[in-house]
């Protein structure tokens, strides 16, 4: 079954059948752990796309600020954590054709004084280190603003611990975390729409042409809608 789906891949001809998807696994429901297994939307389309490839998959997890530099040192590795395909990222890596749309949200507790994009100004806003959260948070209200965390998950604690006003990150996240802490909301206000997509070495334009094509027939299919679906259920997306 492997070899059929292979073909017309020219990364199947390498001696190397490994595909390396680098990530950063505490970023639900795009990727994550359960136990010490990897699940999420982009362990599933990129277990698929290796599918296609008839490559096997291998999954390094690492801090994000790390990725675009294990991507551009390692051969058949790629970026995938719902990376946004931003300008300043195009000048060290290529991106693949997008398979997901972003937001950016904002969380902050139930009570606060917070209550749209506006209230910012002033305020001290947590993000995670090197996402499009930490760019444009930075961008907009400046460095002494914005505390930059390694993880998401701290920076919802800095919140809880009253270090910080709020957290700018990607929705689902948002949504994972206000649910799992009591005590927080997501503003209704977006803060930023964007694309996400898989992060390639410019000298390795063989695999991001072959990732591209896989990545066609799976979303022609339906197959990437579909695992999509399965975490971000479409009645939920409508609430929101």
């Amino acid at each position: 079954m492997l070899i059929t789906l292979c073909c017309g891949f020219a990364s199947c001809n390498k001696d190397e059948n490994v595909l390396v998807m680098a990530t950063n696994a505490a970023f639900p429901p795009y990727e994550y752990l359960e136990g010490d297994k990897f699940v999420g939307i982009d362990v599933e389309i990129a277990q698929a796309i290796a599918d296609k490839l008839g490559m096997e998959l291998v999954i390094e997890d690492m801090e994000f600020n790390s990725i675009i530099s294990y991507v551009n040192a390692n051969d058949n590795a790629f970026g995938m954590a719902g990376m946004t395909v931003t300008e300043d990222r195009k000048k060290t890596v290529d991106f693949t054709t997008s398979y997901a749309k972003g937001i950016q949200s904002v969380i902050v507790k139930a009570d606060s004084d917070i209550k749209s994009i506006d209230d910012l100004a002033g305020k001290k806003i947590g993000v995670q280190l090197s996402t499009t959260g930490d760019i444009y948070a930075t961008d907009d209200f400046g460095t002494e603003r914005v505390s930059q965390y390694s993880k998401g998950n701290e920076a919802v604690a800095a919140l809880l611990g009253g270090d910080i006003d709020c957290v700018i990150i990607d929705n689902e996240p948002a949504k994972a975390f206000v649910a799992a802490n009591k005590g927080l909301k997501i503003l209704e206000t977006e803060y930023a729409v964007e694309d996400y997509a898989a992060a390639i070495s410019k000298e390795n334009k063989q695999l991001q042409e072959d990732f591209n094509k896989a990545l066609k027939e799976l979303k022609d299919s339906g197959k990437v809608a579909e695992i999509i679906e399965k975490y971000i259920p479409s009645e939920a997306t409508d609430k929101k």
